[in-house]
């Protein structure tokens, strides 16, 4: 692909994508040029035929079509970028159709359960077990975004106003409300992460040897204490989000104000869980109603 530098700098420096988003686009389109040397069109060609022949490839490799209405829409993006440019005059995915999409209801955690471990729970009072603990905290109590969390610095923090500040997509800054004992939780590990690694850099949440810390670290943090709760199939940070928005909106808080939470540019990308919320109340009224 020609124009690739070009498109992720301008992904980069002009969307504002974070830097792992512009891995995912790299990523897509790398295979996309494999795809393309390998049926032997080149690298260069970027049509509907060869779209349509590539999408069949991933389908018969078994991909998702969450995962391959992903890949598209890079080439969407990409394509779009080109003709901005003037290097293209149409956009060739307008002629490609995309596998179906099943709804998908946002896995979440039992309340009860993890209140009750997060209250229980011994997450030791070393350097490890008090930044593990503050993830977790973090995560449900804000509902925020992984990469979010890693970019976290200690000044992040607004303790007098019980206030943390997220950087978000496209660098758009959201302020969250938080409770006493997640600022509690905070100051206590900057105190040893201070004691510990006194001329770390500025990201809050480091490694055990005072490294930022990385995404996989973080996904192994979450994905270790939510196997002692759960038994969803995905025990991911993600996955506290959800749980995050479904609990405040099954206690009644508005829809428009957890968009906020969250960090969401419309309304529609916060609604998937009122599916979550509507399946509580259909068990409630199946339990409860005395002609269910």
């Amino acid at each position: 692909m020609l124009y690739k530098k070009e498109f992720l700098a301008y992904l980069h420096n002009e969307k504002r994508y974070s830097h792992y988003t512009v891995m995912s686009y790299e990523n897509d389109l790398n295979q996309f040029d494999d795809f393309c040397i390998e049926t032997g069109v080149g690298d260069e060609i970027i049509d509907s035929k060869i779209i349509r022949l590539w999408t069949v490839s991933l389908i018969e490799k078994k991909y998702s079509p969450r995962s391959i209405h992903r890949k598209l829409s890079t080439l969407r993006s990409y394509s779009g970028f080109l003709i901005k440019e003037g290097h293209l005059t149409s956009n060739p995915l307008d002629k490609v159709l995309r596998p179906k999409l099943k709804k998908r209801i946002p896995a979440f955690v039992d309340e009860q359960k993890l209140n009750d471990f997060l209250e229980k729970n011994d997450f030791g009072n070393n350097f490890n077990g008090i930044r593990n603990h503050l993830i977790i905290e973090l995560l449900y109590q804000t509902g925020m975004r992984r990469s979010e969390l890693i970019n976290l610095s200690e000044d992040s923090l607004d303790a007098s106003n019980q206030l943390i500040k997220v950087l978000g997509k496209r660098n758009k800054e959201r302020l969250i409300p938080v409770q006493d004992h997640l600022i509690k939780l905070w100051k206590e590990y900057a105190e040893i992460r201070l004691s510990k690694f006194p001329d770390a850099g500025e990201n809050f949440i480091l490694t055990e040897k005072g490294q930022p810390a990385y995404p996989k670290l973080i996904y192994q943090v979450v994905n270790n204490y939510l196997r002692m709760i759960t038994t969803l199939e995905k025990k991911s940070p993600h996955v506290l989000r959800h749980t995050f928005a479904t609990h405040l909106l099954n206690k009644g808080a508005d829809l428009n104000a957890i968009k906020e939470l969250l960090g969401h540019s419309n309304l529609g990308a916060t609604q998937i869980y009122t599916h979550s919320s509507f399946e509580k109340l259909k068990d409630v009224y199946q339990k409860a109603h005395p002609r269910a």
